[in-house]
């Protein structure tokens, strides 16, 4: 998967965890490269999961 598809397809599932979890912010779910377990780092003590939880909730969207 080239940088464009995985882009886009975050840009996707970014809007799905904004509808699912309406506190969310953009800067919440900033996707940098390199910055990804940065990103689950703030997710899970803004939502109190576990990364786990988080995994399981993003590919199930």
């Amino acid at each position: 998967m080239n940088t464009t598809e995985l882009r886009g397809k975050w840009d996707e599932q970014k809007g799905k965890l904004k509808q699912k979890f309406a506190e969310l912010t953009e800067d919440d779910l900033l996707f940098l490269e390199g910055k990804k377990d940065e990103m689950l780092g703030k997710l899970q003590i803004k939502l109190g999961k576990t990364k786990e939880e988080l995994n399981k909730i993003i590919e199930g969207l």
